[in-house]
């Protein structure tokens, strides 16, 4: 007999080390924070991948479940526009991938403090 709660477990276990992760990268060095982001932004490899292809599995697994009765319609719809809305996220980040790449081998550069950045006009808010 299988556990059929171990699953459940492991997502748990998985979102918990997202947590911790999470945690590493706010205190992480210049460096490091970028080798990390570069295995989260991986659109093969790393996380965000990774967390692509689990929507489409889990858009799947509930569209067989919404055409036997057991779940709504709308749930494999809405898994699935997630899964593609992340798709469309990972295009747009690799286009950054080659620059973090480039930033993670060089040591020196990933360590020099970073110029602040001007603010965009979406961020910036004006007093009347």
């Amino acid at each position: 007999m299988t556990d059929s709660t171990y699953p459940v477990r492991l997502a748990a276990e998985i979102a918990r080390l997202i947590s911790q992760l999470n945690e590493h990268l706010i205190q992480a060095a210049p460096a490091e924070s970028t080798k990390i982001i570069n295995r989260v932004i991986d659109a093969e490899e790393g996380i965000l991948g990774e967390i692509t292809t689990l929507m489409a599995t889990s858009s799947y697994s509930a569209r067989r479940h919404a055409e036997d009765g057991t779940l709504p319609r709308e749930i494999p719809l809405a898994l699935g526009r997630a899964a593609n809305g992340l798709h469309d996220i990972a295009l747009d980040l690799d286009e950054h991938a080659d620059g973090l790449h480039r930033r993670a081998r060089t040591p020196a550069a990933a360590n020099a403090p970073a110029i602040k950045p001007a603010a965009s006009g979406l961020v910036t808010r004006q007093r009347r």
